[in-house]
């Protein structure tokens, strides 16, 4: 039914043997210092990052369509509360058994109540 999480032993031997076979295609590693492969002559390379934001945006005010929207809502729960109020609630029929003198059951009928 459920799958075995892999271990983390079991995942660090899947990545060395990716990596192993990565090397006898003819792949290279090259390798760099700590914290030097984010950095073009010292700063960030903003193009390589993920994070390819320009600046600051301008933000759109919301604030009346929102009153808005929570005005309508306040009147549509206004109105089904009186609505419901004045009308009660149609109840479904009801299946009643007959009985006879004994007690068994005879049949059956649909009642509204």
């Amino acid at each position: 039914m459920f799958k075995k999480r892999p271990s983390k032993a079991e995942l660090r031997d899947q990545l060395n043997a990716e990596v192993n076979q990565y090397l006898q295609k003819g792949g290279e590693i090259e390798q760099v210092e700590m914290g030097e492969s984010g950095l073009v002559d010292g700063r960030y390379d903003h193009h390589k990052t993920s994070f390819d934001n320009p600046g600051p945006t301008e933000r759109t005010p919301v604030h009346a369509l929102l009153s808005t929207i929570d005005s309508r809502r306040k009147n549509k729960t206004a109105s089904a509360t009186i609505q419901s109020r004045a009308t009660p609630p149609k109840k479904a029929p009801k299946q009643k058994v007959i009985y006879d003198d004994f007690g068994d059951p005879i049949r059956t009928v649909w009642v509204e109540e």
